[in-house]
């Protein structure tokens, strides 16, 4: 009983996490960087995305941030904000605009009314959206061109599948997501694609076997790290917590484990995209 009691309140924390993000809005509130919510538009559609840009003297590449389920949150922007710290234009779209009460995404939505949404969204508006979102970011005037692609969960599931549909990457990174399973599908993988996977994650792991196999035997890179002791959503839940964060929510979440992860699949991620 004391078990399946901790595990519900592990699964409410990982739940509050997501949605209550204060300590995420904190930080962006004070970001010294250029950060703004644009909106791109394509055969009819108005996609929101938040943008971050880097303070240099150079054109950068252009980074595009995919969601989880939970939408364009707060935790989101936080990830342009950083990599627009490390030097890269970062752009998070919306894959949820429209679907708001009044015509917005995200932000117009409930948790449940996200979750029920994001998992009929057609695979095809999805790959436009990104071209549309990929097409306004490297035709920036400080970006040099390049571009890269992440995503988290279920957004890194769309990081892999976008890489299937786009001739334009350098990069792709997927961040415990699953892959395309259609041999025809991964054969039409563009850029290498760098995995970052959960230790306590069986559910995605245990696909990674053939994944690997798959991607092997139609000639393309398909790098994974698995991290020990880390669990699913370790970017998000990695995430040093406020100061006045109680004990028992930093040991639901596996915090230490989470941290460290976090902190090694962000160092090479960021590695990676120094090279393209």
């Amino acid at each position: 009983m004391k078990r399946l009691l901790l595990l519900a309140a592990a699964f409410a924390a990982l739940v509050s996490s997501a949605s209550a993000q204060d300590w995420a809005k904190a930080r962006l509130d004070k970001s010294p960087r250029h950060l703004e919510w644009v909106t791109v538009k394509h055969d009819g559609r108005d996609v929101i995305c938040y943008i971050g840009y880097p303070e240099i003297n150079t054109k950068a590449p252009a980074v595009i941030v995919i969601h989880e389920i939970f939408g364009l949150s707060d935790w989101v922007r936080t990830v342009v904000d950083e990599l627009a710290e490390a030097g890269y234009i970062a752009i998070a779209p919306d894959l949820l605009s429209g679907l708001g009460a009044k015509g917005g995404g995200t932000a117009e939505l409930n948790s449940t009314e996200v979750g029920q949404k994001i998992r009929t969204l057609p695979a095809d508006q999805i790959t436009a959206d990104l071209n549309a979102v990929a097409a306004y970011a490297t035709k920036l005037p400080a970006c040099n061109g390049k571009l890269a692609v992440t995503g988290y969960c279920w957004g890194g599931g769309q990081s892999f599948r976008y890489a299937t549909n786009s001739k334009n990457l350098k990069t792709a990174f997927v961040f415990y997501g699953s892959a395309p399973t259609e041999d025809a599908e991964l054969a039409r993988v563009s850029c290498p694609i760098y995995g970052a996977f959960a230790g306590n994650d069986a559910r995605i792991n245990a696909t990674l076997p053939k994944t690997a196999e798959q991607m092997k035997a139609a000639g393309k890179v398909f790098e994974q790290a698995i991290y020990d002791g880390a669990g699913h959503g370790f970017m998000r839940a990695g995430v040093a917590p406020p100061p006045e964060a109680s004990a028992e929510r930093k040991a639901l979440e596996g915090f230490a484990a989470n941290k460290q992860a976090r902190d090694a699949a962000w160092k090479r991620m960021l590695e990676v995209l120094g090279k393209i």
